[in-house]
């Protein structure tokens, strides 16, 4: 097996949401926001090969955004695309295998379709495989008024039509040594993609553990939608990540690739040390 992290793009949310009831004057410390109180995110996606299998874990946010939409998340394609980091790896989008999509928010989902010239939308890989929880699939098609801007049917229905999607029930392991792990909190059916490498676990947070900075308990999204649930989530997942000695991959977050996690007193949890993935 043989892992790359790929950067397909920057983004930027809203620094209060990103950090719920955590007071400003404490989180800016840890990231500061621009002058619209939007933090800086990546958009990080993970490369997985395995044989003949080449499985890429989220999409990013694609490029079928309006310049509207574009300027309210303030994406940034100029250094980084999923494509060109493929690219430059030696692979195409005809090259992926299989697609693990953590969940169907725009930023995590938006690549796997593409427009075309004449305007169809398409599926991005045309010969992988898209794996998505069944309980979300259903969420994301009745979405909540709280949730529902998160959502975009462009983004995945096209999967459903080209007989490309596949909906998984439950945790389980996908090949050996990658295990999706399931959470509720952040939004229904969140899978997670726990992999064993070398000596090594590594866990893909995805939006439990969005950057570095959200790893002490009450550090919890406003844009969760059972914010009590990912705490009680949290606190199953973060003795494990201590006790494990897990490496921590992060999505979001634009400074921090992957790190262990600390346990510097009872119940306080902070960052370990940092890696590249490349490094591991």
């Amino acid at each position: 097996m043989q892992l790359y992290s790929l950067n397909t793009g920057y983004f930027a949310l809203d620094g209060g949401a990103m950090f719920g009831v955590v007071p400003k004057v404490i989180w800016s410390k840890l990231i500061s926001p621009d002058e619209r109180n939007r933090i800086p995110m990546a958009m990080r996606a993970l490369l997985i090969q395995e044989g003949n299998r080449l499985l890429l874990v989220d999409v990013g946010v694609g490029h079928k955004y309006t310049p509207k939409f574009g300027d309210l998340y303030a994406i940034d394609h100029s250094v980084y695309t999923l494509e060109g980091e493929l690219q430059k790896l030696g692979f195409g989008v005809n090259d992926v295998t299989d697609v693990i999509l953590t969940h169907l928010h725009f930023d995590h989902a938006g690549g796997s379709t593409r427009r075309t010239s004449k305007g169809e939308i398409l599926p991005t890989f045309p010969q992988a495989r898209y794996y998505v929880q069944r309980t979300h699939w259903e969420w994301a098609h009745a979405p909540n008024p709280r949730e529902r801007a998160s959502f975009f049917s462009e983004n995945y229905d096209p999967l459903a039509q080209s007989g490309q999607l596949i909906l998984v029930e439950g945790e389980q392991e996908l090949l050996p040594g990658v295990r999706l792990r399931v959470v509720h909190g952040h939004t229904e059916g969140q899978q997670l993609v726990e992999v064993a490498y070398r000596d090594k676990k590594i866990l893909y947070g995805a939006d439990l553990f969005p950057t570095s900075a959200h790893l002490p308990l009450p550090y919890v999204m406003a844009y969760d939608v059972r914010p009590l649930v990912t705490f009680e989530e949290r606190q199953q997942f973060l003795p494990w990540l201590v006790q494990e000695q897990v490496v921590l991959f992060y999505e979001h977050d634009a400074a921090v690739e992957c790190s262990t996690v600390t346990e510097k007193e009872p119940g306080r949890y902070e960052r370990g040390e940092t890696f590249l993935l490349a490094d591991l």
